[in-house]
């Protein structure tokens, strides 16, 4: 018999002057943070706001271990990430509190009423004791999650494109769609990004934060940084990378970027190294060190510049390798907050699952899935082994690729601890060995390799036997951190397909048409396999003006949503007919299936909703307005609060729960069923079909769903750091 499966909480990490602190000022005007926290906030003790890996370091007398906390002359002092609900958006009383303590303020954050402070570790309880303080986290290390390609997902079919680009026969190739690359930078002189004119990477950006990095405890007032005004002006100045020789002196973001967006037309790629949507633009939006590391307070930052610039650049997918390993609910979670801003204000946010797979005895490890891949709005992807082969019928799940559910915690207005249980990851895509590009230094003349591919050369580089030119070098990587940008690619695909497509649906559209593996089960794989070839299929049946209308208010529940008919749930790839999944996660952990899911509207398809165990919120995005800006363009702050009453799901759709069964991990039912099992049962017309739909009263929805039994985990830990994936047989 198998030993039990044992927890760990996954740890990832990330890394950034002054100007970067005033952008950030200037953006957290007019955020509120989602209203069941807020009122937390006033019943709960101080201890319960504060992160447990905080309260655990505030309690350690001995020497500072984590890098978020320091003695200063001979003082402990600790960063952190305060997230607030006051009605004063710039959080004036607790900024002057933070100030009046002798602490410093590093950074304001956007996508929440948030500020980054350096303080006293004694101070930290005070603060925490305040009625407009939600929560209080450690600034907490990120770090990377860490053709071929084109034909193992089923992007080269008539339905997608039919050839590759050095054919010249595309047809969808993400043309004009924005991918931003939250990672340690993106070499624009590469080839893999060359568009025949310059660069496809249309921005570099770099959001670190050498203040923080450094403890300078110095503070600044928060300007207002209005779009088009002189200040922005020289903020953008400051940020800029776009020059730099070198963009990406650790290799993890070019690899990322090319996987998504890379084109391998130029002369000696072989392999054939073509990423998913090899025209889209990229923006490279860097906040990991060159060791591949950084800080919470950065990652925060670089998805704020992304919010604001989301619909001037048309940024519609945002790809994030990286992650922190957090303790907190999805509800109070930094990153976990600001990706759900992303996703209301209409980017697809795709996320490495994590390569915790497996604890240091080789066990299969559940609940490693770390922030803010734990998020409830975000594509959550784990990594396949694709064995070194074209067909799908000999892939299976990676073992480093990082099980769910989700296991992070919220201690509730009676003090009770209550595990968020999420089903995750949401699917699977191709992580093992991939080649894709590899950045050097933009200096033609004598080129320097990225520290991956200086220390892991004869493992990354030599065995593709492929001589180094300067712009077109490659390397290959594996983990989920690589997974993650061939979902990102795809969805660029899917929205130039279809423009019209909201983030919950492209992830619906995703787990409905993957290809479930067979052995693997909901928490190991998802729905199944990326298959691009059915996701661009489906997406072209629905209406290209959804996100329009659903902005407006003009859909009812249960409306047409659908251009045409829906197309045969098969596809075939590399001479393989085989089955949709048919399954859907909605509600953190429910299992939908049905063709009313996209032959009606559902509610949850608005992205400004989330809705996951048993709690529906409604986050709302509100622009900057004013002589000379352009009206919804620019993003300057979000309110958050409980969703209406309404029908979530309309009835037809069909209910997967009691299929799945009772959480057995021996008798492989609930969580634990093999997807593909559940998906042959839904195929055969198994389900319980919704005869009233699903609906949401006084802001509860009351239904369980798959839940996870507390015993089926027998430990839980942090782990320190990801390391490097090097591959699997």
């Amino acid at each position: 018999m198998k030993p039990i499966p044992t927890l760990i909480v996954l740890a990832d990490k990330c890394h950034s002057a002054l100007a970067r602190l005033l952008f950030s000022l200037a953006l957290i005007l007019g955020l509120s943070q989602p209203g069941m926290a807020h009122a937390q906030s006033q019943a709960v003790a101080p201890q319960a706001k504060i992160a447990r890996d905080l309260a655990s370091g505030l309690a350690d007398t001995g020497k500072a271990k984590a890098t978020w906390m320091r003695d200063l002359n001979g003082v402990r002092h600790v960063q952190a990430v305060i997230v607030g609900n006051s009605a004063d958006p710039a959080m004036t009383d607790l900024r002057a509190a933070v100030l009046r303590s002798g602490g410093a303020i590093h950074a304001s954050h956007p996508a929440f009423r948030a500020l980054t402070v350096q303080v006293r570790a004694a101070d930290v309880v005070a603060l925490a004791q305040r009625r407009d303080v939600v929560s209080v986290s450690p600034n907490r290390v990120v770090r990377r999650t860490a053709s071929t390609l084109e034909a193992i997902t089923g992007t080269l079919t008539g339905n997608v494109r039919s050839g590759n680009l050095r054919s010249n026969s595309a047809q969808l190739d993400g043309s004009g769609i924005g991918i931003a690359v939250l990672d340690s930078g993106v070499m624009k002189a590469h080839r893999a990004f060359a568009d025949g004119v310059g660069s496809r990477v249309r921005r570099n950006v770099d959001l670190r934060n050498s203040g923080a990095a450094n403890w300078i405890a110095a503070s600044a007032d928060s300007p207002s940084l209005a779009p088009g005004s002189p200040e922005l002006a020289a903020f953008e100045a400051t940020i800029a990378n776009d020059s730099n020789l070198t963009q990406d002196a650790y290799g993890h973001g070019t690899h990322v970027a090319s996987i998504a967006a890379g084109t391998a037309r130029y002369y000696g790629s072989t392999p054939d190294s073509t990423g998913i949507a090899p025209n889209a633009n990229v923006y490279d939006v860097k906040v990991l060190d060159d060791l591949g590391a950084g800080t919470l307070s950065d990652a925060l930052s670089g998805i704020q510049w992304v919010i604001f610039h989301a619909k001037e650049y048309n940024i519609k997918v945002l790809n994030i390798s990286l992650a922190a390993n957090s303790p907190e609910s999805w509800l109070t979670d930094p990153l976990c907050i600001a990706v759900r801003s992303a996703s209301a204000a209409g980017i697809t946010v795709v996320v490495a699952a994590g390569n915790y797979g497996q604890n240091s005895l080789g066990q299969e490890t559940y609940g490693a899935i770390g922030s803010p891949g734990i998020d409830p709005s975000v594509i959550t992807v784990g990594a396949v082994n694709f064995k070194g082969t074209l067909a799908r019928s000999d892939d299976s799940v990676n073992l480093f690729s990082s099980r769910g559910p989700t296991r992070a915690a919220r201690v509730d207005a009676d003090g009770v601890r209550r595990v968020d249980n999420l089903l995750k990851p949401d699917l699977v895509a191709p992580g093992n060995k991939l080649v894709a590009a590899a950045a050097t230094t933009a200096v033609s003349a004598s080129p320097a390799w990225n520290a991956l591919a200086t220390s892991y050369y004869g493992t990354l580089v030599a065995p593709l036997a492929i001589t180094p030119v300067y712009g077109e070098t490659q390397m290959m990587l594996s983990g989920t951190s690589i997974s993650a940008p061939a979902v990102a690619g795809t969805v660029a695909l899917m929205l130039e397909a279809t423009p019209g497509l909201t983030p919950p649906v492209i992830k619906a559209i995703l787990q409905y048409t993957a290809q479930p593996l067979p052995n693997a089960n909901l928490l190991q794989q998802g729905a199944g396999l990326l298959n691009v070839d059915g996701a661009i299929q489906l997406a072209r049946a629905l209406k290209p003006d959804l996100a329009k209308k659903i902005a407006a208010g003009e859909y009812a529940i249960g409306a047409a949503i659908n251009a045409s008919e829906l197309p045969t749930p098969l596809s075939t790839v590399n001479g393989q007919t085989f089955n949709w999944s048919r399954i859907v996660y909605v509600g953190g952990n429910h299992v939908v299936s049905g063709a009313a899911l996209f032959t009606r509207y559902q509610a949850i398809w608005d992205p400004r909703l989330t809705w996951a165990g048993g709690v529906v919120r409604q986050r709302q995005v509100n622009y900057w307005s004013g002589n000379g800006i352009v009206a919804n363009t620019f993003a300057q702050s979000f309110t958050d609060n409980a969703a209406p009453s309404q029908a979530l799901l309309t009835p037809a759709v069909v209910s997967a729960d009691a299929l799945a069964g009772v959480a057995s991990w021996i008798g492989r039912s609930g969580p634990f069923v093999p997807a593909a099992t559940l998906s042959g049962w839904l195929v055969g017309g198994s389900g319980l079909v919704l005869s009233e739909g699903l609906v949401l009263s006084e802001g509860l929805v009351l239904s369980e769903g798959l839940v996870l039994s507390e015993g089926l985990v027998l430990s839980e830990g942090l782990v320190l750091s990801e390391g490097l994936v090097l591959g699997e047989p």
